[in-house]
């Protein structure tokens, strides 16, 4: 008798410490206030007006003047969760500074909900989460979006448990930067990476199996250590007036400061550094009080006023085409060149499976591939290997070869071919079907 009440005993204080344990434990999940929680239904009228990609967009109520949390589309029924900069009137482009959900877009009737658990999440009409946090239970109490566009979730201490500052899509605001080892700047087939001695410039093409180097905006030194992060800044007071309001892209390492500068005509903290789909890079600073247009373009990377210039951006002449002084000034083709147009693409060339059966070279003279600002190639060789190389490569779709060097490089892509200013060194053969 006196065992079975023990155990009964026993029984009731491990009840009774089971569930204060868990009261507790859902007490620690709750760390948002109520009132602090919403879920915002994507439904509604359409805005419209001066907005990048021409989209419709829905504001939510989470602002910060000039800034605004919406759902935006540029086709029917397929929405990106976006912070949107700007007023989307006649003076005032709206841009899409960052978005969430760019890759899996939702429909009308998603949420997006702010959980007393500290999650934001996006769940789509079907109940498929499209994006979050993923902030659950780690002390979460409020949701903010600050002056410079930083959206944050905070915990009691007004410590960020997260930021979209981390998680940049094309475009850095004042104060935002990425991380060696992070994914960098992406805007369709171009990519800004950093890595341990350089920050490049990728193109992907649906062609080549690796994003293709076309730019290299910095390479350290030896000695200079590696370069850990890079982050877009205003120059600080105490490099005196004559920096006031310098916008910089800046690498952090042992020795070696900003890499980039301009100083826009008014305040520059509402600046933005963007990747653009042309794989160009620019700056724009936006400006109200007594302008018309009130964003300025206030830097821009690849520009016709040096020799290269725009011919660097490897779609600058579609999928072909000779480029000179920021222009497509011609078209090669087995008959020679011609005047350039859109129409202007390589020959479509057999598949491996078929063989190099009626297959030959054309030759274009004094050009670099775009990628050749990088990468000489492989060698030294002799031309006729350099040749053999990219013949017994069906995917191989031209050479070009230095004559100065003896440098072979082979590529599966063409684009734009620069025009170069030592143009008698070089030699390219393209492929075609005879």
């Amino acid at each position: 008798m006196k065992k079975s009440s023990s155990f009964s005993l026993l029984s009731s204080l491990f009840i009774f410490f089971y569930v204060f344990c868990s009261s507790l434990q859902l007490v620690v999940k709750a760390d948002v206030p109520a009132s602090k929680t919403f879920k915002y239904v994507n439904e509604g009228m359409d805005f419209f007006g001066m907005v990048e990609h021409n989209a419709d967009y829905r504001p939510l109520k989470i602002q910060n003047y000039p800034f605004r949390l919406c759902f935006f589309n540029s086709t029917p029924d397929s929405y990106i969760l976006g912070l949107g900069m700007g007023n989307a009137n006649s003076t005032s482009l709206m841009r899409w500074v960052w978005t969430a959900n760019h890759a899996r877009p939702v429909h009308n009737k998603a949420k997006l909900i702010f959980s007393r658990n500290g999650n934001l999440e996006l769940v789509d009409a079907d109940g498929r989460v499209a994006w979050q946090t993923r902030t659950a239970n780690k002390g979460v109490v409020d949701i903010k979006l600050l002056p410079n566009g930083n959206l944050v979730l905070i915990d009691r201490k007004g410590v960020f448990v997260w930021q979209s500052f981390d998680y940049p899509t094309d475009t850095l605001l004042v104060g935002q930067g990425f991380q060696l080892g992070s994914t960098g700047l992406t805007n369709g087939a171009y990519s800004m990476v950093l890595d341990t001695k350089e920050v490049n410039l990728f193109y992907k093409s649906p062609l080549s199996v690796k994003p293709l180097r076309y730019s290299n905006l910095v390479r350290s030194q030896d000695g200079d250590g590696e370069l850990r992060n890079v982050s877009f800044n205003i120059a600080p007071t105490a490099d005196g007036p004559d920096y006031a309001d310098e916008l910089r892209l800046e690498y952090e390492n042992t020795h070696r400061g900003p890499i980039r500068g301009t100083q826009p005509k008014y305040n520059s903290t509402l600046s933005i550094f963007r990747l653009g789909s042309d794989g160009n890079l620019r700056i724009y600073t936006y400006y109200e009080k007594g302008r018309q247009d009130v964003w300025e373009e206030t830097y821009t990377e690849f520009t016709s006023s040096w020799y290269a210039g725009e011919c660097l951006l490897p779609e600058k002449c579609g999928s072909l085409g000779i480029c000179e002084n920021s222009q497509c000034v011609a078209c090669p083709t087995p008959k020679g060149l011609m005047g350039w147009s859109k129409d202007c693409k390589p020959m479509k060339l057999p598949s491996c499976k078929v063989g190099a059966a009626n297959v030959s070279y054309y030759r274009v003279d004094g050009v670099d591939h775009f990628l050749d600002t990088n990468n000489d190639g492989q060698g030294p060789m002799k031309i006729d290997e350099c040749r053999r190389k990219c013949s017994s490569d069906c995917k191989c779709m031209a050479f070009f070869y230095r004559k100065d060097i003896s440098m072979c490089l082979l590529t599966v892509q063409l684009n734009t071919l620069i025009k170069a200013q030592d143009s008698a060194e070089r030699v390219s053969y393209i492929k075609y079907v005879k």
